[in-house]
């Protein structure tokens, strides 16, 4: 179980002058500029969960993995993994966690990825069973058997990510902490990645903490969400409730003929919004308002919709929505 209490980091930046000078006086200088990377945050994770830790660029979430995992300490709070605070006994914890970062790798760049492996396996001390075992199941779920004879500089970016989910995964860690994953990799790569992280946490009940910019990586994988903003949870529960809470909003993107247009088009409700998105009119509306066959009607009798296309709200979408709040109630109070 993973238990984070009134966690919080500040770090300290010199306040540097302009200049050869302003340099100078920064040596002798003892003003700082602190920045709360992350500001009083409790969540517990228990056993066998898979867990979306999203957020902005800079809210604070590679800052709270890194804690997690031992690499930073906390300015106040604490994280305790099994009871144990990482950053106190780092090799404890090690045992029972392996850490993915997306654009950084633990693997032995120039020798073949199987030695890669056969040198974690004597740091961790598998045994020559537990070793088989695991290669045979992350070969078949991560599908790396057919590129484990070659060097690791040679491997793709998607490979190489296969292979450094591998890596973390050869000891069996009973948490997998996975900052970025699948950052910069093709749709198929992704669905790799996917389908291992499920099979992990099927087969072994691995707790994995999931950080991505993808939303499609969280409404797949994670049934909770914790949405961090400045070092601050603003949302922490299912990702359904989450969903909930901006209504039942659906979404129409409609093909129609080139005179109809978004600003002359008859209205049907003001509960109904209409737009232009690459030359096709969408329709934003709230299905617990303005029910969805009202609407289907609306289209192909008043704008004579030729074709149609409807979704319901995305996570990325509401996810959005709530940042964008955020930060203009920022800007009011400045």
């Amino acid at each position: 179980m993973i238990e984070v209490q009134d966690l919080t980091k500040v770090f300290r930046k010199p306040v540097r002058g302009s200049g050869l000078s302003g340099m100078v006086k920064t040596l002798f200088s003892r003003k700082y500029d602190e920045i709360r990377a992350v500001d009083g945050i409790s969540f517990t994770v228990p056993d066998g969960e898979i867990v979306g830790y999203i957020g902005a660029n800079g809210a604070g979430k590679s800052t709270t993995i890194k804690m997690m995992c031992g690499i930073l300490t906390p300015t106040s709070g604490s994280v305790r993994i099994d009871g144990v605070e990482p950053y106190r006994k780092r090799r404890q914890v090690a045992q029972n966690i392996g850490v993915v970062f997306g654009q950084k790798t633990q693997l032995w760049w120039d020798i073949p990825l199987v030695e890669s492996f056969k040198v974690l396996k004597e740091i961790y001390q598998i045994s020559d069973a537990d070793y088989a075992g695991r290669m045979a199941f992350l070969g078949e779920v991560l599908d790396i058997t057919r590129f484990l004879s070659q060097p690791v500089r040679t491997l793709s970016l998607g490979e190489r990510m296969r292979a450094d989910l591998a890596a973390s995964m050869l000891h069996n860690p009973r948490i997998l902490f996975l900052d970025e994953p699948t950052i910069g990799m093709d749709v198929l790569v992704k669905e790799k990645i996917r389908q291992a992280i499920h099979a992990l946490n099927r087969t072994y009940g691995t707790t994995v903490v999931l950080t991505t910019h993808d939303m499609t990586d969280i409404e797949d994988l994670c049934s909770r969400i914790i949405l961090l903003e400045k070092g601050a949870i603003l949302y922490d529960g299912p990702l359904k409730s989450l969903k909930n809470r901006f209504g039942n909003l659906k979404t129409l993107t409609l093909t129609v003929p080139a005179e109809i247009r978004a600003e002359t088009a008859p209205r049907l409700s003001p509960e109904l919004a209409i737009s232009e998105e690459d030359g096709r009119l969408v329709l934003r509306f709230d299905a617990d308002r303005l029910p969805l066959e009202q609407v289907i009607q609306y289209a192909f009798r008043e704008l004579r919709a030729m074709d149609m296309k409807i979704a319901e709200i995305s996570v990325g979408d509401v996810v959005k929505t709530i940042l964008e709040q955020q930060e203009a109630e920022h800007a009011e109070t400045i």
